[in-house]
């Protein structure tokens, strides 16, 4: 049987956290508490250590280095080898 969300009881849909418990649906409570649900928020952290390890990539190959690859390790690696010998690093 389809019900409306209009025809329930209020509050039965609230949020467990909510003080009130008068709303007919979830997002009326959400949005009573001025909550802005986003996607993926929790892989924000993995994009940006993600860029920054091709920021220092980046950086590495204008002194001339070629790391092993894109990693912060083999990153790391070519340039203490390259700051060791004084000659920059070619994998």
């Amino acid at each position: 049987m389809f019900v409306m969300a209009g025809k329930l009881k209020k509050g039965l849909r609230c949020s467990s956290a909510c003080l009130t418990k008068d709303h007919r649906t979830f997002g009326e409570c959400m949005r009573s508490k001025s909550i802005r649900l986003t996607p993926n928020l929790s892989d924000t952290g993995a994009q940006k250590a993600w860029d920054r390890e091709l920021d220092n990539y980046e950086a590495a190959r204008a002194q001339g280095i070629e790391p092993a690859g894109t990693s912060q390790a083999k990153i790391d690696e070519a340039l203490k080898i390259s700051d060791a010998t004084g000659v920059a690093y070619a994998a």
